[in-house]
């Protein structure tokens, strides 16, 4: 029987007696691997195609939600003329859970057909390009929901985040206006933002001390009458208080009102002479303020009115001043991007003394998460050389059997390159587990050798006959882990992407280790052999 196993095998008893052929082999993968390393793209997390589309948007500091509104309109019907587009619902004024933010900032949630001819990346350009020329007012980024999602848990929305630090904030907007600019010439990036969050105008009411005692109007009295012109105050009576209040009742001709009960609740009414749409400074200028003794003086009287075209938000990180810009990938890889915008910064952009330069987003997270996926891969590579000196107890049998299952992973980087698969945690992942599999495969082979060894058989004997022994569990092996990831490594199904770089490197694995076991290792062992007898 076993005459009539190793006969069938001929052909292969023929590649590894011929040791060139498993050294061919070997160069040809590291070769390979290592070419495919320095052209691999790189990422952080899968890509997606979820059919959801997050639109950011925010327009210039100050513009009310009317015009906000206006502009918004418009982006609404592009969004809707595009024919991949179902449905869409906004948000403005307000952000997730309901929180309440600027007048001008707001979102889109824009849901696309089941059947659409283009993917949610293709969409994403389509009305990137469209919204930027029709409204270039608007501020716009763009993001998928389960992405957008995991950045906010991050922390780090946007994939690349240049980090500026500084003691001077006018230096770090000069120099933030130059990366800016530096970012625009890379290709690839889109959706920057150059990290400058503008107060908005706002008003400042310097009042007259002397004149408002003279009047015997004290500063408490005169900010609620200002108060009543420009954000409105509620009428409402403090508790335990029966008569009204003074201020209310000069103004009101002693009308005061309090809460009013709607369902459940108690609302307050809020009291202002003016709508916010028809005021302005000139106006308030001309509102009267009611003295003690009934009679009216004009605002101006009493306080100056200044207008500030309002400032730069200043930020801090680590105690200090920082501006941070942000920016999205369109058809680019993450790795190649920032290395194109580093060198561009390192040839355009000096920064004077005192001042740094860093990067964060998922640049930053893709970093860390290499590093420590490096050492999960050394430790476990050390962990499979401790397995095997405890099983074999030779130093150059675990050697030979670790460098086999560390080959496996030229094969997974040269498929990932030739799939266009970027590298990211997924796909590293994967890597990973190559190395544990071919390792666990390379120990039944080894053991079943040393085994016919020790019953009496010749060198050739015992490789002969352990190859024929386990190359029925091997292919079955790789074969059902072949078609069972296939599936993932397809992207069929709902989430498929999410899995489908590990399930492509493992797949690259089992390919690439079948010539490894089946070829390079019996070549190795006849090897050892023959040095160990000599």
């Amino acid at each position: 029987m076993e005459a009539d196993s190793i006969s069938k095998l001929h052909f292969l008893t023929k590649l590894y007696r011929k040791p060139v052929f498993a050294a061919v082999f070997m160069l040809l993968l590291c070769l390979g691997g290592w070419y495919a390393s320095g052209r691999l793209a790189s990422g952080f997390m899968p890509d997606l195609d979820e059919g959801t589309i997050v639109l950011d948007y925010h327009s210039p500091a100050g513009t009310d939600i009317e015009e906000t509104d206006r502009l918004c309109r418009q982006m609404e019907n592009i969004i809707m003329k595009h024919p991949d587009v179902e449905t869409y619902s906004r948000r403005t004024a307000l952000g997730m859970s309901f929180k309440t933010r600027p007048t001008n900032f707001g979102d889109y949630l824009i849901q696309l057909k089941k059947d659409r001819k283009k993917s949610t990346p293709e969409v994403i350009s389509d009305l990137r390009r469209s919204i930027s020329q029709a409204v270039p007012l608007m501020t716009i980024d763009f993001g998928q929901r389960i992405a957008d999602l995991l950045g906010d848990l991050m922390s780090t929305p946007k994939p690349i985040e240049i980090k500026l630090f500084g003691d001077d904030y006018a230096t770090l907007q000069k120099l933030a206006a130059h990366v800016e600019k530096v970012m625009q010439t890379v290709p690839g990036i889109v959706d920057i933002d150059n990290g400058l969050v503008p107060a908005g105008a706002s008003l400042v009411f310097i009042p007259h001390e002397d004149r408002l005692s003279q009047f015997g109007i004290s500063l408490e009295d005169f900010q609620e009458q200002l108060t009543a012109y420009t954000g409105g105050i509620p009428l409402s009576q403090s508790a335990g208080v029966i008569e009204p209040n003074p201020a209310q009742a000069a103004m009101t001709g002693g009308l005061q009102i309090g809460s009013i009960q709607d369902g459940e609740q108690m609302r307050r009414i809020l009291f202002r002479f003016t709508d916010f749409a028809d005021n302005s400074p000139e106006l308030l200028q001309r509102q009267p303020i009611f003295l003690p003794d009934g009679t009216t003086r004009p605002l101006s009287y009493f306080c100056d009115v200044i207008v500030n075209p309002g400032e730069i938000e200043q930020r801090r990180e680590d105690l200090k001043s920082n501006i941070t810009l942000t920016a999205r990938l369109e058809n680019r890889d993450l790795g190649s991007a920032v290395d194109a915008l580093r060198q561009a910064l390192g040839h355009q952009l000096t920064l004077p003394s005192g001042y740094s330069l860093s990067f964060g987003g998922a640049y930053a997270e893709q970093q860390q998460s290499f590093k420590e996926l490096a050492t999960i891969l050394c430790l476990a590579t050390l962990l499979v050389l401790t397995v095997l000196m405890f099983l074999l107890r030779e130093w150059w049998l675990s050697i030979v059997v670790l460098a086999i299952s560390l080959t496996g992973i030229c094969g997974c980087l040269l498929a990932l390159w030739l799939t266009g698969t970027p590298l990211n945690v997924s796909s590293y992942t994967g890597i990973i587990m190559i190395v544990g599999i071919l390792a666990e495969n390379s120990i039944f082979t080894v053991w079943q050798y040393k085994m016919n060894l020790r019953r009496g058989g010749t060198p050739d004997e015992a490789v002969d006959y352990a190859i024929a022994l386990r190359i029925r569990p091997k292919l079955m092996t790789a074969i059902g882990a072949v078609l069972a990831l296939m599936p993932l490594a397809l992207g069929w199904g709902v989430g498929a992407q999410m899995q489908q770089p590990l399930a492509v490197a493992v797949i690259s694995g089992f390919v690439a280790g079948l010539p490894l076991l089946l070829v390079v290792l019996p070549a190795a062992m006849r090897l050892i052999y023959r040095i160990g007898r000599k």
